[in-house]
């Protein structure tokens, strides 16, 4: 597709770490603005919440990548040093930085639930267009289809494999998912019976349930399965945090009746 978005000179802008940018930034101003309309955070509080969770996301996003294939790590250790800015699973991100998420809110005594609600409106957005940098850049590809909704890589500096063949596009997959879902939130957002942690929870369970279907369709090298082939890890977790999601769902929309 097209793996560098812009080059000028000796400076070359590629498509992935543009995107990440752009959706990081907005992100983080999507953040700002809510949380300071909803709960009155200060904007440099959401910049170390900010800094606190791109941290544990690369940390969990890289350590999840390298357990789908850990013997390949521990036969050749030097290998996770390799290409540091690829890599990368999503859900380790996830369960790396909520925990990360709701210590920093304990600490700065802000409501947890509430502020979860409106992280996983910066977490939709921040996901979405890294999902379109992965498009671009040829990672995260689908498996060979004859579908009309096929694309096909061509430049050698993509990351899909193969080339010259039609793939699913389960990256633009992904970013459809996270665009329905955002807007999703948005109108629950505006309703005044919604109560709080009710959208983050929400959010989860529909991501996993969106994520175990579009791993089928998923041709990047292999992630790990479980169980004979049964489940990829991916799938595996989303089950389990469909589960766990689902109980504080009900645990909190029970919790808040009295209060409606």
């Amino acid at each position: 597709m097209h793996p560098i978005l812009l080059e000028l000179g000796g400076l070359t802008i590629f498509s992935y770490g543009f995107f990440i940018v752009l959706g990081a930034f907005l992100a983080y101003r999507h953040m700002v603005v809510f949380a300071k309309k909803d709960y009155n955070v200060r904007s440099d509080t959401i910049s170390s919440l900010l800094l606190l969770i791109i941290a544990m996301a690369f940390i969990g996003g890289k350590v999840l990548f390298y357990l789908e294939d850990p013997s390949l790590y521990i036969s050749d250790p030097s290998l996770m040093l390799d290409d540091m800015g690829n890599g990368f699973v999503f859900f380790g991100s996830l369960l790396f930085a909520v925990p990360a998420v709701i210590w920093f809110l304990k600490e700065k005594k802000l409501p947890i639930w509430g502020m979860l609600d409106l992280t996983a409106f910066s977490a939709i957005i921040a996901h979405g267009f890294g999902r379109i940098g992965c498009f671009l850049a040829g990672c995260c590809h689908g498996v060979p289809t004859d579908s009309v909704l096929g694309v096909m890589y061509t430049d050698p500096a993509c990351q899909a494999d193969p080339l010259n063949v039609h793939l699913h596009p389960s990256q633009l997959y992904a970013v459809t998912l996270l665009l329905g879902i955002f807007l999703l939130l948005k109108w629950l957002y505006k309703r005044p019976d919604r109560f709080p942690g009710q959208l983050f929870l929400i959010y989860v369970m529909l991501y996993s349930v969106g994520r175990g279907v579009i791993e089928e369709f998923r041709g990047d090298e292999a992630r790990g399965y479980l169980f004979d082939g049964l489940l990829s890890h991916s799938q595996f977790i989303s089950l389990i945090l469909i589960s766990i999601a689902a109980v504080l769902y009900f645990h909190r929309r029970a919790a808040a009746k009295p209060s409606r």
